[in-house]
């Protein structure tokens, strides 16, 4: 971990460097570097990883269901690619000025930009950079999914970019992980140390069929993308709503 840690201060200060002496460096190519920090920190990690689908040949918006801050770079390390975070990730000490870096765009809760969130997502997908998000919009325990919103899949139809589905599943001794996820209060550094006092965990990652976004609708899209996850996680696809609770007698 100290080995990715320096890696990581070593590929920033280059980047700082690189900046004051006014030479410029693509956002290919400092994604292509922060691709390779986070295949050394899910070396580092104590994680088993299994891949299975493929990887898609074009840029795509890529959605995927969230439990862990490792969901990043255990994703992030298979293709060179762009996020949509929350606000505070960019104040995590290196990993948030990294992933700025990647052209991560980040979210506040709350903010009521999402019109203009939609316009940089295009922007990213239409200059051909994909951009891995988590509709969620907030992590789980494992044990289910959250609805997928729709409105962070708008800019997908926009530009007539096709969607591509990841399911991650952390597994422990044949069980759904209690430790990997990354929920309520805890902390980056807690949070990693125990994971790395424990023997090592299994992850999955399944790449699932992409879903053309064309002559589609925000909400049929995300319903789509959750259920084509939900069947790779749990095995069943996720029943469909046929109507909203009623609300209670009085």
């Amino acid at each position: 971990m100290l080995l990715v840690v320096v890696l990581g201060l070593l590929m920033a200060s280059l980047l700082v460097i690189g900046m004051h002496l006014g030479i410029k460096t693509s956002l290919e190519r400092r994604q292509r570097w922060t691709r390779l920090f986070m295949r050394r920190l899910v070396a580092a990690l104590p994680f088993e990883v299994c891949v299975t689908g493929k990887l898609p040949s074009t840029p795509m918006l890529w959605v995927g269901n969230h439990v862990s801050w490792t969901d990043i770079p255990l994703l992030g390390m298979l293709a060179p690619m762009s996020f949509l975070s929350k606000a505070e990730v960019r104040h995590w000490p290196l990993a948030g000025w990294l992933a700025e870096q990647a052209g991560t765009l980040f979210i506040r809760r709350g903010a009521g930009d999402g019109q203009q969130l939609r316009v940089q997502i295009g922007q990213q997908l239409v200059t051909g950079h994909p951009m891995l998000l988590f509709p969620e919009g907030t992590t789980t325990d494992g044990h289910q999914l959250r609805t997928f919103h729709g409105r962070l899949l708008a800019a997908a139809i926009d530009q007539g970019i096709a969607v591509q589905p990841v399911a991650i599943q952390y597994q422990r001794r044949g069980q759904i992980d209690s430790l990997a996820p990354f929920v309520g209060d805890d902390d980056l550094v807690s949070h990693l140390l125990r994971l790395l006092a424990q023997p090592r965990g299994q992850v999955r990652i399944h790449l699932l069929d992409p879903l053309t976004s064309h002559g589609k609708g925000r909400t049929l899209l995300a319903l789509q993308a959750q259920r084509s996850i939900h069947q790779a996680l749990y095995g069943t696809p996720e029943p469909p709503v046929l109507h909203r609770p009623c609300a209670t007698a009085t």
